[in-house]
């Protein structure tokens, strides 16, 4: 519910507060209830809201989950488990949303349910697990499985970081070195070069005139990135420019393959743990479907389940979407056979993970040298077209 402020008059003097309603008019009747009578009540935006309150990161939830597991385990009840992890968060945002559920738990709602009213903070994959671990009776081993999904789920999203960093930092590095050549060397050169009256060089010409592109016509080079990011956003947000790029990124030569190992564990991962957990496997293919990450893998596996519900089995639709590697699919038509599929995606997701590990060394690998001779060849090229006109003036002489 939207949080609003409200002004009151207590004895001469004006005091403020929040209070969370329906509406506008809910939040004057709440007060009355309370036998405040207000001078002004206004709803809190969002900015205030990020002005005052820490985001709440998956680390937060991971540590959360795992004192939550343990408190649970030892038999402490779950009111005094939400009271004491509400008070000790070191987020003061998360220990506001622990402290909500546990009053509405001890307004009669289940912790699942209670969860289900902070979406941003506990998604569908969780809730779930704790509404199957509330039905089993085993809420401490489900809260230590999700516990280690999220840590293994944010050591792979560390893992396709760091992956990033380093290309990203050599074609910053890249693009400031020649920005300061075209910006402060090149018209050195220009100057004295225009004092000789011969014709340039073709390779002096261009980088003269890409100098002259730097210094006077800048603002381009600004918003030309920022008029790119705002486009691509846009067309991304729209169902088919969402498919059409995700369906490029999975074709693209090594960040291609990366994608799909990235999203093999994490579909293995996110399906081997919900159903070791009790979900049913068409609950849990849709969570997965709505938690993929990349809209193609996200429409094979809807397209997987409508084939699941006709009576087909999960590796053949799955076979038939050609998104997951062959390897992948026999594994999971081993598992079914067996009846033992949760084991088996969770050590699918165990090889990817180190599969993943493999190939973002290997990128790192390629990208090192490829961006470094990149980055020789436009500083080398833009010496020896300054020095050309040089050599040539010491030829005529």
């Amino acid at each position: 519910m939207p949080t609003y402020k409200y002004k009151t008059t207590i004895k001469g003097q004006v005091q403020s507060g929040e209070i969370e309603a329906e509406s506008e008019q809910g939040a004057i009747a709440k007060l009355k209830q309370r036998n405040i009578s207000v001078t002004s009540v206004k709803k809190k935006f969002e900015s205030d809201f990020l002005s005052n309150k820490k985001p709440i990161t998956e680390r937060d939830i991971v540590i959360f989950t795992r004192q939550f597991s343990t408190m649970v385990d030892a038999g402490l009840p779950l009111v005094q488990c939400l009271e004491i992890l509400g008070k000790q968060a070191d987020n003061p945002s998360f220990g506001e949303v622990i402290m909500k559920i546990k009053a509405d738990i001890e307004s009669g709602s289940n912790l699942s349910d209670a969860m289900r009213k902070h979406p941003k903070v506990f998604n569908s994959l969780y809730s779930n697990l704790v509404e199957a671990g509330e039905a089993g009776g085993i809420l401490d081993t489900i809260l230590g499985r999700l516990a280690n999904y999220i840590e293994k789920a944010l050591a792979l999203k560390k893992k396709v970081k760091s992956a990033m960093v380093y290309p990203s930092a050599i074609i910053t590095v890249a693009f400031v070195v020649v920005a300061f050549l075209m910006v402060f060397v090149i018209p050195t050169f220009a100057t004295m070069f225009s004092g000789g009256g011969a014709e340039l060089p073709g390779p002096t010409a261009l980088v003269m005139g890409v100098s002259d592109f730097f210094r006077n016509q800048w603002y381009y080079i600004i918003g030309g990135p920022i008029l790119f990011f705002i486009i691509f956003k846009k067309v991304y947000s729209t169902e088919r420019g969402n498919i059409e790029i995700d369906r490029i990124f999975l074709k693209l030569p090594v960040m291609g393959i990366l994608i799909r190992k990235v999203s093999t564990a994490k579909f293995s991962r996110t399906l081997g743990t919900l159903l070791a957990s009790g979900v049913p496997l068409i609950e849990g293919m849709d969570i997965c479907a709505r938690t993929a990450g990349n809209k193609i893998v996200e429409l094979a596996i809807l397209n997987a389940i409508e084939a699941i519900k006709e009576g087909e089995t999960v590796a053949a639709p799955l076979a038939r979407e050609n998104v997951f590697p062959p390897m992948v699919i026999q594994m999971i038509d081993v598992g079914e056979s067996a009846g033992a599929l949760d084991a088996m995606l969770a050590k699918i997701a165990d090889f990817y993970d180190e599969e993943v590990d493999t190939a973002v060394e290997g990128l790192t690998a390629l990208l090192e040298p490829a961006l470094m001779v990149f980055l020789g060849i436009v500083v080398g090229f833009i010496v020896v077209a300054m020095y050309l006109p040089i050599f040539k003036m010491g030829e005529t002489v």
